[in-house]
């Protein structure tokens, strides 16, 4: 970790940025602009000695520290990978709780999170729940929309494109019969998924058109839109 702080400029937001920067990449073509070209100033945040001016920022990221970033990364790509985790307990009924603390990444365990986020996953009355909160497949389409949201306007603040707002909405089409065993014929998940972007800003057609290519580099895209192998076990 010594060394990507070396190539660094900021320590508490290396975490979220190396693991979008990874999708700086199609095929062997670059999305961002040749890093050769960018100069990049160390900044080091826990001492104060420098301040980063939010004029030199975009969409609030510094494409300084995206290029440092991808820089990092490309002179050891085995800081790339993260191991996200989850620790979830039933309650009563169709009411559990999730709680998200630690992860690996950058090369070691993170302990920037002080205390865990807990979220609660319920079902509404219809579904013979409480409302005690959001059911799972809520929490997917919550996922999903933040995950594009922020690559949209990360890729956008590498191509140096200013937004001013990124709304979107999100409907998944569900039929209970999958899940509930009454009909094998269809599936347990959803069946589809629409997203509607309203982005505003003084955009180009070209702007434009990045903006909407970028979506598809979203981890939680790929994850919906693609099958990845679950492994389960169980203890008694």
């Amino acid at each position: 970790m010594k060394n990507l702080m070396n190539c660094l400029f900021s320590k508490k937001g290396v975490f979220a940025l190396l693991m979008i920067a990874a999708t700086f990449h199609i095929g062997k073509a670059h999305i961002l602009p040749d890093t050769k070209e960018v100069k990049v100033v160390k900044v080091d945040l826990d001492n104060g000695s420098k301040k980063k001016n939010k004029s030199d920022q975009v969409n609030g990221f510094n494409p300084a520290d995206i290029v440092g970033t991808v820089q990092a990364l490309q002179a050891d790509p085995s800081l790339a990978k993260f191991e996200f985790r989850v620790s979830n307990k039933w309650i009563k009924g169709g009411h559990n709780r999730s709680s998200i603390q630690g992860f690996y990444g950058a090369g070691q365990e993170d302990s920037s999170r002080k205390k865990p986020f807990v979220y609660d996953n319920s079902e509404p009355p219809v579904l013979l729940g409480n409302n005690e909160g959001a059911n799972p497949v809520e929490y997917i389409l919550h996922g999903l929309a933040g995950c594009m949201t922020t690559t949209i306007a990360l890729h956008a603040a590498a191509h140096g494109i200013q937004v001013d707002s990124i709304e979107s909405k999100l409907e998944g089409d569900l039929d209970a019969q999958g899940f509930l065993g009454l009909n094998d014929q269809i599936r347990n998940g959803y069946q589809q998924i629409r997203v509607s972007f309203d982005i505003q800003g003084d955009l180009t057609q070209e702007e434009r058109m990045k903006l909407e290519s970028f979506v598809l580099k979203s981890p939680v895209f790929d994850i919906v839109t693609n099958k990845v192998p679950v492994q389960v076990g169980f203890k008694f």
